[in-house]
């Protein structure tokens, strides 16, 4: 069994590299440089110029790191909304009465299937039959789960009332089954938000160019190396928060699949009026 490095960890790990070989490669070329480029006026220049950078990466930061928790949310969001919609479908059916049992043992299957594929490193679930879900996508829309959601439709849709209260009952399940399907599409929209790599590239090659300042105007001795080290740290660290909650089902920051064992859990327990 081979162990793969986290994406997200693996992003820190090279930024903290780059960010340090930079200052390394400053402190290589200051003592290198003529007099006149170590100059008074120099060294205030390449201050203003480092905060100007530190300001400008401090901002980006900021605005990054609040838009990948603004979408980590929504996607929690979405995800819960999206249980309880499930959960309020399968009372309403089970409302119905026994007529429904068929159409909501494929809900049970299809919730199973969702918690296996979205969670594969996780325990499947027990006490319902299960789909193959063998090559599902972690996120994103399923074809094999799309036909089951689309085969619950057309089963909701051919029962035949009896009553005006399985009427009343029946029309409300079609309205129910229609939020599932916004619920769903809302799950598999939230999946396509990925840091733009791209951005992520320039953002480490900013910060590589004000560390290499750091190293031409920070003199050399164990208190500036300490420090430098330290920042590197931080700023490694906010990348991996960034790169982490850019994976809502991965890594330390992820979505919990407890919400939507306990919604089917519920499920499996509802009987028949």
């Amino acid at each position: 069994m081979t162990l793969s490095t986290p994406p997200e960890l693996l992003s820190a790990l090279v930024a903290f590299v780059l960010m340090v070989g930079s200052t390394s490669l400053g402190i290589y070329v200051r003592p290198r440089l003529s007099e006149q480029h170590r100059s008074r006026e120099t060294t205030e220049l390449m201050q203003v110029t480092i905060a100007l950078l530190v300001t400008f990466a401090a901002l980006v930061l900021g605005l990054l790191t609040a838009s990948v928790k603004q979408t980590f949310d929504r996607t929690a969001h979405d995800r819960q909304a999206f249980t309880l919609e499930l959960s309020i479908l399968d009372n309403c059916l089970n409302n119905y009465g026994s007529e429904t049992a068929p159409i909501r043992d494929q809900l049970h299957s299809y919730v199973a299937a969702v918690i296996a594929s979205t969670w594969p490193d996780e325990p499947k679930p027990t006490g319902v039959a299960i789909p193959d879900t063998t090559g599902m996508p972690r996120v994103g829309a399923s074809p094999v789960l799309g036909a089951i959601v689309n085969e619950i439709g057309n089963e909701i849709n051919q029962l035949a009332p009896s009553t005006t209260f399985q009427a009343r009952t029946l029309a409300e399940c079609i309205e129910r089954y229609a939020q599932v399907l916004g619920g769903r599409l809302g799950v598999i929209e939230d999946a396509r938000h990925d840091l733009f790599e791209p951005f992520y590239g320039i953002l480490v090659f900013w910060l590589m160019i004000m560390f290499a300042c750091f190293g031409l105007v920070s003199p050399v001795n164990t208190v500036t190396g300490i420090t430098i080290l330290l920042c590197a740290v931080s700023l490694s660290s906010v990348i991996y928060v960034i790169i982490d909650l850019s994976r809502p089902y991965d890594g330390v920051f992820s979505i919990s699949s407890a919400g939507m064992r306990e919604a089917l859990t519920a499920m499996l327990q509802l009987s028949p009026p």
